[in-house]
Order: structure tokens, then sequence, then C-alpha cells
């Protein structure tokens, strides 16, 4: 799934995703990603949803996202709140949603000026 071009000065913009890899800026990776405007943290530990942990949220924190935007693949899953109590608890909201809306998502709130981090699963 292609996405419309952005303009590149705002940050980091997601071109395309497929169950393959994500496309950002002009770079691919066939792994779960964290974007954000500024970053990119790839590898990013999960490969699933019931790989998720406690600590691959907390890796978040010290981002300082406004808001944390998880994909959970081509299907919208949601993980116990437990595993992203920290975030909470740090005023940093969540959304949970599938990998495609999630890049979109990511997109027009980059193109907002917001700091947004999108924490993006393949499967």
């Amino acid at each position: 799934m292609k996405f419309s071009l952005a303009d590149p000065s705002l940050g980091n913009t997601i071109h395309s995703y497929s169950e393959r890899g994500i496309v950002i800026d002009s770079n691919t990776y066939d792994s779960s990603v964290i974007v954000l405007p500024d970053k990119i943290i790839a590898p990013w530990g999960p490969t699933s949803l019931k790989t998720v942990e406690m600590s691959d949220f907390s890796i978040l924190d010290g981002l300082n996202p406004d808001l944390v935007i998880l994909g959970t693949g081509e299907r919208q899953q949601f993980p116990s709140p437990a595993l992203y109590q920290s975030l909470i608890r740090a005023g940093i909201g969540v959304e949970i949603m599938t990998t495609p809306a999630a890049c979109r998502t990511y997109n027009i709130l980059l193109s907002e000026g917001r700091r947004a981090a999108a924490a993006l699963l393949l499967k």
C-alpha cells in the first residue's frame, strides 16, 4: 500500500507498507520499527503482538512523544493495558490500530507538526 508524498522537511515520512516491509523516506525496513519525526529505531524488538513485552513500550517513554500509535499488523489486536501502563502514567497517549492505518495516521500527525511515534509491527 503506497501513501501520498509528504514534505520531507517535516521529518521521517512513511511512503509505503506491505507485510514484507515498510518504506520510510528511501529506506526499506523488513522488521518491526519505531518511527518518530527525527529518529528511527530498527529493528524494534517484537516480531508480533504476541511477543510484545513491557520493556518494548518503556523504550518509548524516553523518546518523549505526544502520542504512540501502535500498528498491530493487518488485523487490529489489543495488547494488555499493563504492557503500556508506563506510557499512560507519563501522560503519553496510546492509539492501537492496524499497521496500514497507523502509517497513514502517523503521516497526518507529522504534517500537523505533532511529535507522534509509530510503533509498527509487520505481523
